[in-house]
């Protein structure tokens, strides 16, 4: 059975980090979440690329919030290693919010300068005032968005880590 130590937990934010120093050598436990994948009746799955684990919930249990675990681990010493967690949403989920985010910030640089533009020349500035308050409200809303789904896969988020702390504590 390996020691672990945990450190440098951070609190759940939208995508928490963690770091485990192992004392075991970093192919170990590849080899143990390469194992765990490989088995037939599983509740979560996942794969290894470069030394990166990737490990979701099971196709029968996701949904649009559903949580993914990245860990990538780091050889120390030939008897130790330190594994990085990273908690997040699906890298489709995450590319649809960061590709929002940016049309939401382009828009309203965009009316920014529509304002500034219509009030240099006095025309009416009642569209661009409209939109420049419009959007951070749109903005403070995909914030609680994000919040709302990490709270609906919080118990897949503790499964997940829970599924991890199994594989690496055999």
């Amino acid at each position: 059975m390996s020691l672990l130590i945990e450190k440098q937990n951070s609190e759940v934010f939208l995508r928490p980090r963690f770091s485990i120093d192992l004392k075991e050598n970093s192919q170990i436990i590849l080899d143990r979440f390469s194992n765990e994948f490989k088995k037939e009746i599983k509740h979560y799955r996942g794969n290894i690329v470069d030394g990166h684990i990737f490990i979701s919930v099971s196709k029968k249990d996701e949904h649009f919030w559903s949580p993914q675990l990245h860990l990538e681990i780091i050889e120390n010493t030939q008897n130790t290693s330190t594994l990085k967690g990273l908690f997040g949403p699906k890298p489709q989920v995450w590319t649809l919010f960061m590709f929002v985010h940016f049309v939401i910030g382009v828009s309203f640089l965009g009316f920014a300068i529509m304002l500034y533009s219509n009030w240099s020349l006095e025309a009416s500035i009642v569209f661009p005032v409209i939109m420049m308050i419009f959007l951070p409200l749109i903005w403070i809303l995909l914030y609680f968005l994000g919040k709302i789904g990490k709270d609906t896969g919080k118990n897949q988020i503790k499964g997940l880590h829970e599924f991890m702390i199994g594989v690496i504590s055999n």
